[in-house]
């Protein structure tokens, strides 16, 4: 079998859609290929881009042509500059990168949380309850405050159950109702990070500066999606290796 044939057919194992970092975990599974390079995700990475019978979806997210009715009747949709502001697109990204942050911390050990009113939404074939780890939000100060936390898009938990990071992924919301939330939970020894397309950095900065989130002003950090994607996919290839300096 040759390589773009393993690529192809695991993404058709994996429903018609799958992300880089899946590939890069499934691929050599496929005893059929021969991988004779050093830097097999390299190669996998530029034949998603390459290969006329692929076409990509987000950053990192791929297709195959021939289910790309299906995938669209399963909401899945390219975005572009018509439908961006679509329902669809909106709930589809925004679930979609809730998962990226779900599997990043699980392949991190972390435990990991999303809002039970998140947990029936997709991420591609699976639902955000099937990734996260946490069915319910730890005990970890007063009712109060774990209420606040529990509305974060994402959380990321120690083994102590203490929290991490928090994550919320602002793709049309307004971003200071986030800053918000990560300032009624300033007093917590975490890291709060705004998760946005990078065309909202800008606004993210003028907001940040309000006098009101002076004492959070230089904690949160903003991450845009292919920032976040490229990390989640270094991390799998990581992963694969046998050792790591």
């Amino acid at each position: 079998m040759k390589q773009h044939e393993a690529v192809i057919q695991t993404i058709e194992n994996l429903g018609g859609i799958a992300t880089l970092g899946q590939l890069n975990q499934e691929v050599l599974k496929i005893k059929d290929c021969v991988w004779q390079t050093k830097t097999p995700f390299a190669s996998i990475r530029r034949l998603v881009q390459q290969r006329p019978e692929i076409y990509k979806i987000r950053p990192g997210l791929y297709g195959l042509l021939k289910m790309k009715l299906q995938n669209e009747n399963n909401g899945i949709l390219v975005e572009t500059a018509n439908n961006k502001n679509s329902k669809e697109i909106i709930e589809f990204n925004h679930s979609y990168y809730q998962g990226i942050l779900l599997q990043y911390g699980n392949m991190r050990k972390m435990e990991t949380f999303i809002p039970n009113q998140d947990k029936n939404k997709k991420f591609l074939n699976k639902t955000l309850s099937e990734l996260r780890t946490l069915d319910a939000i730890p005990n970890f100060t007063y009712p109060k405050l774990i209420n606040r936390s529990s509305t974060i898009d994402v959380l990321w938990f120690n083994d102590r159950q203490m929290p991490h990071s928090f994550f919320e992924v602002e793709h049309s919301t307004d971003i200071q109702n986030s800053l918000l939330k990560f300032n009624d939970l300033q007093d917590f020894f975490v890291r709060m990070i705004i998760v946005a397309d990078k065309v909202r950095k800008v606004e993210y900065e003028n907001k940040i500066k309000y006098s009101s989130f002076k004492e959070i002003h230089q904690r949160v950090k903003f991450l845009d999606y292919e920032s976040l994607t490229k990390q989640y996919e270094n991390l799998v290839e990581q992963q694969k290796l046998t050792f790591v300096l």
